[in-house]
């Protein structure tokens, strides 16, 4: 039931190719049609990064990341710069750090998405770091380097325990944007939602991929798309309207793109009230149409990066 409560409460879908596969190892400069494993190089270079942030190398974040990086940091949509800033883990004091539960799913022949649960030991700004979390970082390919394009977390935690974040109702990331690709992603994003309003299991079924992987605002991670669509076309939410506002999409491709977006819901779910979100919506052209191939959610105000 507590699982399937967040799910709800979530207030996105997420879709995408996904197989399980145990990450770690390879070398992390290889790619695809390298002879390499794609689960082990992207699972190497995860494991740098919080190598990376547990003892403050700043220099690795340059490399590291996309020219075009879009994240969630703990003020809110974040680019490569403000991205390397707080990834470098500057104002932190890492004891330990253990990745599990490692998930990647393919997206293009060069992008793919990496998650796992995440425990940490740690304190950031003096405030002591959720122990446990779950992790998305999304890989593109560029000049035949694998680069971080995305990176999101969102804390495990118990729903009926889970408290509204103080900055929960600011936003920095200023309006949806008018460009054609933002628009375009939109309009798919905006039908998910209201086959979500409405529980229409048929509809999100035309819009969701083949397979799913989701993050939800608790951390819970749904790694199949029947396990999905049961979550989200049931019974439970009682939505009166929501509204998406800052909707941004980075493109990394014709065929490929992040929507990042704030949500707010007039509603309930489970007799509690639906909190702003920080949505992130993964797409992929397939066939001439958008369709959503992977999502992570987290509390607005609440990233624990």
């Amino acid at each position: 039931m507590l699982k399937h409560f967040a799910v709800a409460l979530a207030a996105l879908l997420a879709i995408g190719g996904s197989v399980a596969l145990s990450v770690w190892g390879g070398e992390a400069k290889a790619a695809p049609g390298d002879g390499q494993d794609l689960a082990g190089t992207l699972g190497a270079l995860e494991r740098q990064s919080f190598e990376a942030w547990k003892t403050g190398d700043r220099a690795f974040w340059t490399s590291f990341l996309s020219e075009r990086f879009v994240g969630w940091g703990s003020s809110g949509r974040l680019d490569k710069t403000s991205a390397a800033r707080a990834f470098s883990g500057a104002d932190c004091r890492i004891v330990s750090y253990q990745l599990s539960n490692e998930q990647v799913s393919p997206l293009t022949s060069d992008a793919a998405v990496l998650t796992h649960k995440t425990e940490v030991d740690g304190l950031c700004g003096g405030k002591e770091l959720p122990p446990a979390s779950y992790t998305a970082t999304v890989y593109v390919r560029e000049h035949r380097q694998w680069k971080a394009a995305f990176r999101a977390q969102s804390a495990i935690v118990d729903p009926m325990k889970a408290t509204k974040p103080a900055s929960s109702n600011d936003w920095t990331g200023g309006p949806t944007r008018s460009d054609a690709d933002t628009q375009a992603l939109l309009v798919r994003e905006t039908a998910l939602w209201t086959a979500w309003k409405y529980r229409d299991a048929k509809r999100l079924g035309e819009l969701v991929g083949t397979d799913v992987q989701f993050i939800d605002i608790f951390g819970d991670h749904i790694g199949t798309r029947t396990e999905t669509l049961k979550a989200w076309s049931g019974e439970g939410c009682d939505v009166q309207k929501f509204e998406i506002a800052g909707a941004k999409a980075t493109m990394y491709a014709p065929d490929f793109g992040i929507l990042t977006l704030r949500a707010t819901v007039d509603g309930k779910c489970f007799g509690q009230e639906v909190w702003p979100v920080w949505g992130s919506s993964i797409y992929v052209r397939r066939g001439g149409t958008w369709v959503w191939s992977f999502g992570i959610n987290v509390l607005a105000g609440a990233s624990t990066l």
